[in-house]
């Protein structure tokens, strides 16, 4: 009988070694995707003094115009319709014939 409850008394023992044990997942294998190209991207213009200025067989022209208020050395910033001096914020709007053609048309005549 003393055997009877050495084996009784293992077996729990066993039982809650199996429980304590960690259960291991199987790990996920890393599926290779391909790679798309991307688009090459376009070289930027680079920065600097030179690409305000233009050197020709007659000289050298200044491509933006320097800012009134600052006074020369201060380039001002070329926009759609607008150049603007990034120091000061001075705005001098840019004059096109075709704006001032339509404003001609919508003016009525005097004759």
């Amino acid at each position: 009988m003393a055997e009877e409850k050495k084996s009784d008394a293992e077996e729990p023992r066993e039982a809650e070694e199996k429980q304590e044990e960690p259960k291991v997942k199987p790990e996920k294998k890393a599926v290779a995707k391909p790679r798309e190209e991307k688009p090459q991207k376009a070289k930027k213009e680079r920065k600097g003094v030179f690409s305000y200025y233009k050197i020709d067989e007659t000289g050298l022209e200044r491509l933006r115009p320097f800012c009134e208020r600052c006074g020369s050395g201060y380039f001002m910033a070329d926009h759609k319709n607008r150049f603007t001096c990034g120091h000061c914020g001075f705005t001098q709007y840019k004059h096109n014939e075709a704006a001032s053609n339509a404003d001609k048309t919508l003016q009525p005549s005097t004759d």
